[in-house]
């Protein structure tokens, strides 16, 4: 599939493709140009209707330690700051508000903007020593963006201890806290991501949609509101031949073919 210079996507399978951050020399920064061209990628995935879970990794020694900050410190004015900030922001959100399940596949490092890269992402897995921090505070920068996605999966007094310490966390605790969902040795990572990329992949794609973005707009209501706009949701849901054919399969105890419609 097309490529950029530091940001490639690889077809895994018809279903499943792969984007991979290949700029090893900055530890995968996320540099004006990678963020511009993830953005592009994910945009490019999340439209095509062959794909149905997108995976993002990085190459070389670790997954990515956030901004360049060879980049950052050469900017000088607080518009540049913002532009740069605005940006991995959009990165997030599209990786959120995307139609597509995305799975961070992660080994070595994932610190400051690459751990919120890893937080924002709806499943994350790692190798058994990938390690995990937020560590802005230790070069006068607090990490307050990375902090948005991160504190939306672990609790207050753990966020707070990270970025308070700067001290990164290892695969272990970073499962028990929420921040990934398992971990793994190097050789068995790859084929326990494309594992549960196929199962998922395997359900309807409609519903995983409408999933997704139920999830994500519902955490941040109300509980009252939530229940109105989560049953509005499954009534919806319901009105798709996905549901129609889920449902008549189970009850004629046979495998559903999903119609993604």
């Amino acid at each position: 599939m097309e490529n950029s210079s530091n940001i490639s996507i690889k077809l895994l399978n018809k279903d499943i493709a792969s984007i991979i951050i290949k700029e090893p020399k900055t530890y995968n920064a996320l540099s004006f140009k990678n963020l511009s061209d993830l953005i592009r990628a994910f945009k490019k995935l999340d439209d095509d209707k062959k794909i149905k879970v997108i995976i993002v990794e990085g190459s070389g020694k670790g997954f990515s330690a956030g901004h360049n900050l060879k980049e950052v410190n050469g900017l000088k004015k607080k518009t540049k700051y913002q532009k740069l900030f605005n940006l991995c922001s959009k990165l997030m959100l599209q990786i959120v508000e995307g139609k597509k399940p995305v799975i961070a596949k992660v080994h070595g490092a994932a610190f400051a903007a690459g751990c919120q890269l890893v937080a924002s992402c709806d499943l994350a897995y790692s190798t058994n020593d990938a390690i995990f921090a937020t560590p802005g505070v230790n070069i006068g920068l607090f990490c307050s963006t990375p902090m948005v996605a991160i504190s939306r999966k672990v609790n207050r007094k753990i966020m707070m201890k990270m970025l308070l310490t700067g001290d990164p966390i290892k695969a272990k605790y970073a499962k028990e806290i929420g921040l990934i969902n398992d971990y793994f040795t190097k050789p068995q990572l790859d084929k326990k991501v494309l594992k549960i990329a196929k199962v998922i992949a395997s359900k309807s794609n409609l519903t995983i949609k409408i999933g997704k973005q139920t999830f994500y707009k519902q955490l941040e209501m109300p509980l009252k509101k939530a229940y109105v706009y989560t049953s509005k949701m499954m009534a919806k849901n319901m009105m798709a031949m996905d549901a129609k054919e889920g449902i008549s399969a189970f009850l004629e105890k046979r495998i559903p073919k999903w119609k993604h419609k």
